[in-house]
């Protein structure tokens, strides 16, 4: 298997984006624009990798309360608070 490396200059056509480019380059003072950006694109997969997905993080708080066990509809709540804090 053979790599090849291609070196093409970077070329940033929005305007926007090339403020933000170098902006990034100077706060990470990066040697250059494309340093820059290869550095922001590397945090950015890692961030994006480390996402839950809201519906997995939904169920996870679902498998955790169905651990908890049947719920008992007989309970008489004001009797167990009472028990729980000595009074009645």
């Amino acid at each position: 298997m053979t790599l090849e490396i291609c070196h093409v200059p970077l070329y940033i056509a929005d305007a926007e984006v090339g403020n933000l480019a170098r902006e990034v380059q100077q706060i990470i003072k990066a040697r250059t624009l494309t340093e820059a950006v290869r550095t922001a694109l590397q945090h950015e997969m890692e961030r994006a990798r480390t996402i839950v997905p809201l519906k997995d993080r939904i169920r996870k708080c679902q498998d955790e309360y169905a651990a908890l066990g049947p719920d008992n509809p007989n309970v008489d709540l004001k009797t167990f608070f009472d028990e729980m804090w000595e009074s009645g």
